[in-house]
């Protein structure tokens, strides 16, 4: 067998020859390689396999566009096929929505019509072929493990997705994917030496006019498919649009079509009336004692009771259950199902309705990472509220720690300022720690609290074998084993989740202040429900509860998330926030939902007239975290060379310790004790300890402390960093968003 023999590139004789040659030997040398590219181009075109298959070239070649048509017809079913994990359902989608079928082919279509500017033609085919089946496995992929499809908005979080890899991949399929990737880009970069190249005349100015005459011929195709409701342009489910509308059509609309379009009849003078002079940037209260709101946005938390075809051996929310019976409930209406939490929160916060935007668009990862935003915060900031988001999650993950400085809060715990040491069998942190924390920033200050919270227990996948040995709550009654091991996990989650609304309750009561507690669920669990297997016989519903301890009427009624805020305001005689005003007083009127339209429309994308000149919020000031890292000694580990004990408070698992600005290897074995390892400290060094998110995202840092003598003595108040108006503009050189 004959071996393959590697030399060792000549790397310093080349830039040697390189240096010696004059302008005529570069220019000889290049005319060299030209000839001889030319003499292997012309040995191929005269080889017997080229003028065998000359006859079939010339053929597709001539045909090139029938071709294209049948070739992008295939890959759409390949696509179909791997998203659906199903050769039958993508058949049956092709079959019985033909127009849908032909309409996302026909995209594919036009996509080829650049490979005649190109004379490698076969590469350039292979090459948008790969990119379209690409996405077609990243959405498959993504479908084994979520119910979100994969969409554009994925992308512009690239990073917050990755870093939470391990919660819904095992490390062999990533090395899979990996091995995979790699192949393919091998396998593309071989054809591209090996496909050959077109050998008749370029007509590229030809081209260009095909291009533009296909894409127009797309554009009307695409209004016509719009107008006839072959396709929408409004996915109440994204999931659900996928299987409709086919995932090329989904995926684009995603991409381009986003934000709010401007509504007709948008102006100044409309703004103006629907303004009414002012009314709806007043703040005002009815009453002169306010109480603390707490906001808890139970993930993936309904009723379990209404799903029809199992049965529980006993009521997994006992304590909601008495809340339901005592104070103000009904069914919670959300944007989304199975997934989309940060929409829910959207709604909640701004009061502005979903419906409005681009399909699959979320805002915190588009408008509000970006640009500030009034919200709930703003309009009770005005009142004298301090204002605190909490989430048991990473700070970075959906944007939050950028999206609520935008939103004027004042502090935001995420789960690199707890201590949690409770998780799920899938790795989320279970949610009764956010109880000490909610306390923690109640007691900030003596303000009323306004208190947004966000929890994480509930999180799926849930897994189909049975992890739960001796289980609260059993799940019988279903045939399909795994099925029924998912949901027996669920709602032992949501047993759980009930056992910390009952704790926060408690701990809320024990504080003997007036407050107000809204619990409710962001979205249905990620099971496959269907309509019919509820009891309400809708999918969009959750719950939601208002418990209270001031006495407020018992009201049930069912409610959309954009309304629960203004809701709860106008309950307690609150009177502030642009929208919240609105719904208050438009709400049940002629031109409600028109005219809440151009209202978000003029404070997100227009000139924001209804402001008058004066924003609510300019700037975010929020700090990540309410209590700081202290530092309280050092001790050297006996027996153990260049190794330290750092003693203090509030240390977490991601309390990383830097000594001259330069981050050191450490181990948290406590809230009140890091481990120092392989460091040598000097006098004089300065060490401090940063709370780091994701990608290095630092959130905030201790104060300095000086080594001197085996002990730790606070730096000078000069030598200190100085606070920045929020956590972005302090550490805006560490965080890694700043390159989105």
């Amino acid at each position: 067998m004959k071996k393959i023999h590697f030399t060792k590139p000549d790397i310093k004789g080349k830039l040697k020859e390189l240096r010696h040659m004059s302008k005529a030997d570069i220019k000889e040398k290049h005319q060299r390689k030209k000839e001889r590219r030319e003499r292997i181009l012309e040995e191929r075109r005269n080889s017997a396999f080229a003028r065998k298959m000359a006859p079939v070239y010339r053929f597709m070649n001539r045909f090139s566009l029938i071709f294209h048509a049948l070739w992008a017809m295939v890959i759409n079913f390949v696509i179909e096929v791997i998203s659906r994990h199903s050769f039958f359902e993508a058949w049956e989608y092709m079959t019985e929505t033909p127009l849908v079928f032909f309409y996302n082919s026909f995209m594919i279509f036009v996509t080829f019509s650049v490979v005649y500017l190109f004379r490698r033609r076969v590469f350039t085919r292979i090459l948008i072929s790969v990119l379209w089946i690409a996405l077609g496995v990243i959405n498959g992929a993504m479908l084994l493990k979520r119910v979100t499809p994969f969409n554009a908005q994925d992308l512009k979080a690239l990073t917050e997705g990755l870093s939470l890899f391990t919660n819904y991949f095992a490390v062999y399929e990533l090395i899979l994917l990996g091995v995979g990737t790699v192949a393919v880009i091998i396998w593309v970069i071989a054809m591209w030496r090996r496909g050959g190249q077109y050998t008749g005349k370029m007509h590229r100015w030809l081209a260009l006019l095909g291009i533009g005459f296909w894409c127009v011929v797309y554009m009307f195709v695409s209004n016509q498919a719009v107008d006839k409701r072959v396709v929408s342009t409004y996915f109440g489910n994204i999931a659900f649009a996928y299987e409709d509308y086919g995932l090329p059509y989904c995926f684009s609309a995603s991409l381009f079509n986003t934000g709010i379009d401007e509504p007709n009849g948008y102006s100044q003078e409309t703004m103006d009336n629907i303004n009414k002079d002012g009314k709806l940037t007043e703040t005002k209260t009815d009453s002169e004692k306010l109480p603390n709101i707490i906001f808890v946005q139970l993930e993936s938390f309904f009723d379990p009771t209404e799903v029809e075809y199992y049965q529980l051996s006993e009521d997994p929310i006992p304590n909601l259950r008495k809340m339901f019976q005592n104070y103000s409930t009904g069914y919670f209406k959300v944007p989304s199902v199975g997934a989309g939490t940060a929409n829910t929160e959207f709604e909640v916060l701004t009061g502005m309705n979903m419906r409005y935007f681009g399909p699959g668009e979320y805002p915190f990862k588009t408008k509000l990472k970006t640009e500030v935003c009034e919200s709930a915060a703003t309009a009770l900031g005005e009142l004298g509220y301090g204002t605190h988001a909490l989430h048991n999650n990473g700070g970075n993950f959906y944007s939050r720690a950028r999206v609520f400085n935008n939103m004027g809060f004042d502090s935001f715990t995420s789960k690199e300022f707890m201590n949690i040491l409770q998780l799920t069998p899938n790795n989320w942190a279970k949610d009764d720690i956010l109880v000490e924390h909610i306390m923690d920033a109640m007691d900030t200050d003596e303000r009323q609290d306004f208190i947004f919270t966000v929890s994480v227990q509930g999180h799926g996948d849930y897994p189909t074998e049975k992890v739960l040995e001796n289980p609260k709550i059993k799940v019988t009654g279903m045939e399909d084993e795994e099925r029924q091991n998912a949901w027996e996990y669920y709602v032992n989650m949501i047993y759980e989740m009930d056992q910390f609304a009952q704790h926060l309750v408690e701990a809320v009561e024990a504080r003997n202040e007036p407050s107000v507690i809204v619990f409710y669920g962001d979205h249905l669990p990620t099971m496959g429900l269907e309509a019919k297997d509820l009891k309400n016989r809708y999918l969009y519903n959750t719950n939601y509860v208002i418990w209270d301890n001031i006495g407020l009427e018992k009201e049930d009624r069912n409610i959309p998330s954009y309304q629960i805020m203004s809701d709860v305001f106008e309950r307690l005689g609150i009177h502030s926030g642009t929208v919240f005003n609105y719904h208050q007083t438009r709400r049940q009127t002629k031109d409600y939902l028109k005219d809440l339209e151009l209202l978000q429309y003029d404070i997100l994308y227009g000139e924001k007239d209804v402001y008058d000149g004066e924003p609510p919020i300019t700037e975010g000031h929020m700090r990540m975290g309410v209590k700081d890292v202290v530092l309280t000694d050092i001790v050297p580990q006996l027996g153990e060379e260049d190794s330290y004990s750092l003693y203090g408070e509030n240390f977490t698992k991601q309390s990383k310790i830097f000594v001259n600005d330069e981050q050191q290897e450490s181990k948290f074995l406590n809230n009140t004790r890091v481990q120092l390892t392989d460091c040598k400290l000097e006098e004089g060094d300065i060490i401090k300890v940063v709370q780091m998110g994701s990608s290095s995202t630092v959130f905030h840092t201790s104060k300095k402390y000086v080594y001197q003598g085996g002990n730790l003595t606070l730096a000078p108040e000069e030598e200190q960093d100085q606070p920045g108006k929020n956590w972005v503009e302090e550490f805006e050189g560490t965080d890694e968003k700043k390159e989105e």
